[in-house]
């Protein structure tokens, strides 16, 4: 394997240097990790059905994943600051490879579930490193364009997951979901390992400061506090929704969950229409407007999901999702890269951490509403409070700059 350079000793990269190669092959690492999250969301019933559970109890296949891909931040960013982001990622991907075909051969709902969990954990270094890697060879002022595009594989991902999930549900079973993801990541690797960056002569890194230290400094910043608090909520109150909107387009409004999938699947491609405007409207909104902006999108069409029962408008409302998603969720991210610069790193490893123990604690929740209360409630809510987290952290950003300029 290529040697990468440690984190801590790349400069950053002039717009014409930029790797692109390198981010292609990391781009795929984000669809295959994205799809390994969200293709058991169209299962659930599939899961219920074969293990005789109830949904929220299938939904452990969801929580499981998530809570291990957030708890393994908290190793996989001092790991990458010290030996080399892209160099992680790469045995991640190979290492998602070997837990996706565990995922198939799991006989049981509890095997299946640890071998989710290995999922995750495997899985967690793809994206978080990732983004922090290219935030150590991306200027600021290109990073947000760059990082959308990147963001293209997660975003194709979520698609891609979705309606794999889907077919299998209706056609294949489980199983063979699994080995496809398998099969994905082994691709992924060897990408990696053909166009990973060349080693770099830079000076010796910094004296190491401990795990602990590097987590704490990070947190002694104000702004990183303001920004994992919001991420946590968003992995709370957003993708506890976005798991059961399958389910519920499957139950609501009758369609088989193949069609389900595939009309939720379109949150990828508003998330790949953001990538492609996203230049134009980081300029024309600005930081604060994409987030005040995406919190409206998503609030609004997650209300008319749940109150609706016309598929076609639900199909559009799905694109909505991924449209506005990407304008809260990418404008978070660019301010993690930028929470506590000399701890990249371990400030992108909090950060997904808070985003997915927020998602896990978000699925369980909603498993249980569900349940309990039906999917159209559990998701209305849920919109609600987005509207309301996008609205003040949009507000927040905006009274930020002002003092900024001030």
């Amino acid at each position: 394997m290529r040697r990468s350079p440690s984190p801590a000793r790349v400069t950053i990269a002039s717009a014409s240097a930029i790797p692109t190669r390198s981010i292609v092959a990391l781009s795929f690492g984000a669809c295959g990790s994205s799809a390994s999250l969200r293709a058991c969301d169209p299962l659930l019933p599939r899961l219920a059905s074969e293990f005789g559970v109830g949904l929220g109890a299938a939904a452990r296949t969801v929580t499981a994943f998530a809570i291990a891909y957030g708890v393994l931040q908290l190793a996989y960013g001092p790991i990458g600051d010290r030996y080399g982001r892209y160099r992680t990622v790469t045995i991640a991907a190979l290492a998602s490879a070997l837990a996706s075909f565990a995922c198939a051969s799991a006989p049981t709902l509890d095997a299946l579930v640890a071998a989710r969990m290995l999922a995750g954990a495997a899985a967690g270094a793809l994206i978080p490193l990732s983004i922090a890697w290219i935030g150590d060879v991306v200027t600021y002022e290109r990073r947000q364009t760059v990082l959308a595009r990147f963001l293209v594989g997660q975003m194709f991902g979520i698609a891609f997951g979705q309606l794999l999930g889907g077919i299998g549900a209706d056609y294949f079973g489980p199983r063979y979901v699994f080995v496809a993801l398998g099969v994905w990541f082994v691709g992924t690797a060897s990408l990696m390992w053909r166009f990973g960056p060349p080693p770099t002569h830079s000076p010796s890194p910094p004296a190491d400061r401990g795990v602990v230290m590097r987590f704490v400094s990070v947190l002694r910043v104000r702004w990183a506090q303001v920004v994992l608090v919001t991420v946590y909520l968003e992995g709370v109150v957003l993708f506890g929704a976005l798991a059961f909107i399958p389910t519920h387009l499957h139950l609501a409004y009758g369609l088989p969950l193949t069609v389900a999938a595939s009309i939720a699947m379109l949150y990828g491609v508003g998330g790949m229409a953001f990538a492609a405007l996203s230049r134009i409207l980081v300029q024309r909104l600005g930081e604060a407007g994409l987030a005040a902006g995406g919190a409206v999108l998503l609030g609004t069409s997650l209300a008319i999901i749940a109150l609706g029962s016309v598929a076609f408008v639900a199909t559009l409302c799905c694109f909505v999702v991924g449209f506005g998603l990407y304008m809260l969720h990418n404008t978070l991210q660019v301010n993690a890269t930028q929470m506590a610069p000399a701890q990249r790193g371990s400030s992108l490893a909090l950060f997904a951490a808070c985003l997915f123990v927020g998602q896990s604690s978000g699925v369980t929740l909603a498993g249980y509403a569900a349940d309990r209360f039906g999917t159209a409630p559990t998701i209305f809510v849920e919109g609600a409070f987005v509207l309301a987290l996008g609205l003040l952290f949009g507000a927040v950003l905006r009274g930020r700059r002002a003092a900024t300029v001030r």
